[in-house]
């Protein structure tokens, strides 16, 4: 990897080239031409040609300008009028259950309960006794009456294997009874602090379905995966992240994994830069090695934290100030890394005071407003710096929690696909007033907020232009909101985009080093097949990335 100066100094002598082509000495190894640059750089926010020269952009202007730079070893891709952007930046994945999704059994679209047992049952008989059943990503708001499933369900599709499937959120799954009987769950098994064990009302006993922390008493008994598995999945989706044209990535599951990204950078496999974190619970281990947030090289660093306030709204676990409207009886829970009480406070405190990089998951309001109250704290025991607090999602906000992001300079890192997937049963959730302030883009960005996309892969699509869209458009899944559900959150295309390129490089200290196409920052370049800017804006998801650059490679190359 070359060294920012000497590319500086060459990207320099390049653009005299521009006026002078006589005087370059060296050529570019990569030029694309005829486009339609959207650089996301307000020096240079459109042109129609770009160069690379190693892992760097050495020139953007006209294509008049650019092309005769290119030597004899050069190659020219003669984008024909085609959308080129900056590589999208995921500010928030779960990188290795991502990979392993891609070859699980899907359950995000069954239409029913007997639809989910039939796609189990498939799966089942293609495995060896005995292997677990993992993944899935059920979603039972998509079920005639919303019912949680029940392991009777599905017991007797799945005999021979147990099972333990999440809802798409992570935040509740359901065992089959194998599963429990493994686990050792029974009637008795007690509610730990920050979970539930779902239980048949009349009977007592565990449906199966198990929420939050209580999730830790199956997750316990599963086989560790092998190195190979891991690896395996890593490279399955460090290569979808190139087709979907995700050049860079926090993950938010990295934990013990980064040995593994190591090993793949070194082999030459990684085709996505990546932001690994590890749990604030652990963020002593972390403290002791002397690091600091955003260590590491362009392609893999660490000192980033995460934690978690609460739950999901999906799971009825987000931690809100008034009771659920759907389920009165509970106002969520409060995550156990939240108790006992004033513990994350210490460990924020701690963190933060040796310059790590703390993000927090709050869906809830009363989540939100806790984490926001514990970052004041820390900020004003620890004094002034640059330090970039996160809250993971920001779902649920007041609009004094919203004005609170800007004057805290909290960042808002959020997954906009979010917003299309729950606005199909929100209001059922937590009334129609409460709704109006979940995934409060404009409001956020109002208030001097600095907006983060992200995915929440495996939780959502990884794929940017469903993000997007839904960003601008906030039209749900279901399709009740032709015209966005609560649209004054809306935000434009270029808003949008900002948010997933520049706003998070600035979400993890990258902003000088990436999130624009702009003369010696990092070559991530994506193309599409379409220009999203002049289409109709419910039809953004149906672009496809054709041309994936990245760290001046072309990882990605599609009709």
């Amino acid at each position: 990897m070359k060294s920012a100066i000497p590319v500086i100094a060459l990207c320099s002598t390049m653009l005299s080239t521009v006026a002078q082509p006589k005087v370059a000495s060296v050529a570019p190894d990569l030029l694309i031409i005829n486009a339609a640059v959207h650089t996301m750089d307000q020096a240079l926010p459109a042109a129609d040609a770009v160069a690379i020269l190693g892992n760097r952009i050495a020139a953007v202007g006209s294509t008049a300008e650019i092309r005769p730079l290119a030597g004899p070893r050069t190659r020219v891709i003669d984008a024909g009028g085609k959308l080129v952007l900056p590589g999208f930046n995921d500010a928030h994945v779960h990188f290795l259950s991502g990979g392993f999704s891609l070859a699980n059994v899907d359950l995000r679209d069954a239409q029913s309960p007997q639809e989910m047992a039939r796609r189990l049952g498939e799966y089942a008989r293609k495995l060896p006794k005995g292997r677990w059943i993992l993944g899935g990503d059920w979603d039972h708001e998509r079920w005639p009456g919303a019912p949680l499933p029940t392991r009777e369900m599905i017991d007797a599709a799945t005999p021979d294997n147990p099972v333990w499937v999440s809802r798409l959120d992570g935040h509740m799954a359901l065992g089959n009874t194998l599963a429990l009987k493994l686990a050792g769950i029974t009637r008795e098994t007690k509610d730990p602090p920050g979970g539930l064990v779902v239980r048949d009302p009349k009977t007592g006993e565990p449906t199966g379905v198990l929420k939050d922390c209580a999730e830790d008493l199956v997750d316990r008994v599963i086989p560790e995966k092998t190195f190979e598995e891991k690896h395996i999945a890593a490279r399955a989706g460090t290569d979808y992240a190139a087709q979907v044209g995700v050049t860079s990535l926090t993950d938010m599951s990295a934990g013990e994994d980064v040995g593994l990204y190591q090993y793949m950078l070194e082999h030459g496999e990684l085709k996505t830069r990546i932001y690994a974190t590890r749990s604030i619970v652990s963020w002593e281990t972390l403290a002791r090695t002397g690091v600091r947030a955003a260590f590491g090289s362009d392609m893999l660093r660490i000192g980033a934290l995460k934690g978690f306030a609460d739950g999901s709204l999906g799971s009825s676990t987000a931690l809100f100030f008034q009771p659920y409207s759907d389920t009165p009886d509970t106002r969520g829970l409060l995550f156990d890394q939240m108790l006992p009480e004033g513990i994350m406070l210490k460990r924020v405190e701690g963190a933060d005071k040796l310059s790590l990089q703390v993000m927090i998951h709050a869906i809830g309001d009363e989540a939100n407003m806790r984490i926001l109250d514990i970052y004041q704290q820390a900020a004003d025991k620890n004094g002034p710096r640059d330090r970039r607090f996160r809250i993971e999602h920001a779902q649920h906000l007041r609009p004094a929690e919203i004005a609170r992001f800007g004057k805290q300079k909290v960042i808002a890192s959020m997954q906009p696909y979010h917003a299309a997937d729950d606005g199909r049963w929100c209001d059922k959730r937590i009334g129609p007033e409460r709704s109006k302030d979940t995934y409060a883009f404009r409001s956020l960005l109002d208030a001097g907020a600095v907006l983060a996309f992200g995915s929440d892969w495996t939780v959502a699509p990884l794929n940017p232009m469903e993000g997007l869209k839904a960003a601008v458009t906030r039209q749900t899944l279901d399709g009740k909101h032709p015209n966005g559900w609560h649209p004054e959150q809306k935000l434009t295309l270029d808003e949008a985009i900002h948010a997933f390129t520049v706003g998070s490089a600035y979400a993890e200290f990258a902003e000088h080093l990436k999130g624009t196409i702009t003369p010696g920052k990092l070559a991530d370049i994506v193309m599409l097949d379409r220009d999203i800017y002049k289409i109709n804006p419910s039809d953004i998801d149906k672009a496809r990335v054709v041309l994936t650059v990245m760290d001046g490679r072309i990882v990605h190359e599609g009709k």
